[in-house]
């Protein structure tokens, strides 16, 4: 799992140059419509590891700061994780964890090796009074280029180059090592590996910005869109924040987010390599993804948070699996889940498991080419703000996405006319009725997952078309 990774980085798209992955691919089934719940860290990495939604597991947002809406997993949460161990498998963890604030990976069972983020971690005090009195005032000297000068606050430095060994190199050079001491085990293994790349800010050493010209770095079609029809705090954020950079600027952030995906597929390989030294490859399933996107200048904004952009949640899920489960390599359009990766290893490895424990559901009949009748038709997501409050919901078919906005108007995308979401159609009388469909197909989503974004007292109950809607 890498960290703040879009789909459209990897293949079959391959914006970024990720060889090693890319020839993963060719033996591997991978999902194009795969999504996470949430567009941020803990939230959806909490996801990866319940099978559950953030109203179920019950981290709405980030854990280790003062704004935290909870710091924990809900009270006796379960974890897919729990009945692989207690099916025999030995528990491996390598890599970012940032989900809890008081429990870490070894609380529930995992072996840890090098980690970071962990609840644990003195380090973790974002926000905190006493820090801003030990930085003392703000200097903000001469802007740099890439630089981001907010009053009040420390300078920003969106990109730059990569200086010496980082945690991602120690997560990875761990990982080897595991892999290569569970060569001659009996016992059957699940080993995680979470990097921090290539999570802002956009720093790499500059082999992997050699990969890649300024020629060829191009912006997007949508970083036009002044957002002038979209939620004002999505405005915001690109007058305030991110238009500060100048068109070569975002050029240089976007070659060095792309660079730093190209460090990731590095590591991968390192990866790969072992598991091939080690003589297990044929009898292992290899799972490459992220827990969230990236804006990468979409829209002319960057990093992720409560802009409902498909960049945020549209993730990369490639799977390979030995020849035996006859999965079928190639792509597939399917609407897929991180929710969906826990409950698919439980079952490829014959694990029994209750399957109504979980939201997520398993893949194994996609990877095997069948398409269940009751297959999603639809994906839900959910947010809560970053570290500023935010109601938001959203639901994406194959031809809209609705997001209803507590705070703010809301948006509706043509995705088949207008695949950028450029033009917020939720306004217009014309698409009252499907904005009315959208919103029942919402909350009876919401119904399942203990989720009740909005009250029906007279100043919160802005949704056009309220949760009564779904009887």
């Amino acid at each position: 799992m890498t960290d703040q990774q879009r789909a459209d980085t990897c293949p079959p798209w391959g914006r970024a140059k990720m060889p090693q992955l890319e020839a993963f691919a060719e033996q591997a089934s991978a999902f194009t419509s795969a999504y996470c719940p949430s567009p941020h860290c803990c939230p959806s990495r909490a996801s990866f590891f319940t099978s559950k939604y953030p109203t179920e597991h019950g981290v709405r947002n980030n854990v280790l700061n003062s704004m935290a809406l909870t710091e924990n997993l809900a009270d006796d949460m379960p974890l897919w994780s729990d009945a692989l161990r207690e099916s025999g498998y030995k528990l491996h963890f390598n890599g970012k964890w940032h989900v809890s604030k008081d429990k870490d990976p070894e609380d529930y069972g995992w072996e840890q090796g090098v980690c970071g983020r962990l609840g644990s971690a003195p380090e973790q005090r974002e926000g905190a009074w006493d820090l801003y009195e030990e930085q003392g005032p703000v200097n903000p000297g001469h802007r740099q280029p890439g630089d981001i000068v907010r009053p009040g606050y420390a300078t920003w430095h969106a990109y730059g180059v990569q200086e010496g060994a980082d945690e991602d190199q120690a997560f990875a050079d761990d990982a080897v090592a595991t892999i290569r001491r569970n060569a001659d085990s009996n016992q059957p293994w699940c080993h995680y590996v979470g990097f921090i790349g290539p999570h802002d800010p956009y720093f790499v050493e500059q082999e992997f910005l050699d990969l890649y010209s300024d020629d060829e770095i191009q912006l997007p079609p949508s970083y036009s869109d002044r957002l002038e029809d979209k939620p004002n705090v999505y405005e915001r954020l690109r007058e305030q924040v991110w238009d500060q950079l100048s068109e070569d600027e975002t050029r240089q952030s976007l070659k060095h987010y792309l660079a730093y995906c190209s460090k990731m597929d590095r590591y991968f390989g390192e990866l790969l390599d072992a598991l091939d030294e080690s003589g297990q490859a044929d009898n292992t399933i290899v799972i490459f993804c992220s827990d969230h996107g990236d804006y990468a200048s979409d829209h002319g904004l960057w990093c992720k948070g409560i802009a409902a952009f498909d960049s945020a949640y549209r993730i990369p899920l490639i799977a390979r699996f030995p020849k035996r489960f006859e999965a079928h390599p190639g792509t597939n359009d399917a609407f897929v889940s991180l929710c969906d990766i826990g409950p698919t290893i439980l079952e490829a490895s014959g694990t029994n498991f209750d399957k109504k424990q979980f939201t997520g559901r398993s893949l194994m009949p996609l990877l095997q080419g069948e398409t269940p009748l009751d297959w999603r038709q639809s994906i839900c997501f959910q947010c809560d703000g970053v570290e500023l409050y935010y109601t938001q919901r959203a639901i994406t078919t194959k031809k809209w996405k609705y997001v209803f906005n507590g705070f703010d108007f809301d948006e509706l995308y043509d995705r088949e006319n207008d695949p950028h979401e450029m033009t917020n159609l939720a306004r217009k009388p014309e698409y009252a009725n499907t904005v009315k469909t959208l919103c029942k197909e919402l909350w009876t989503f919401a119904s399942s997952v203990d989720d009740t974004p909005i009250s029906s007292y007279i100043t919160v109950g802005l949704a056009p078309n309220g949760p009564r809607s779904v009887y």
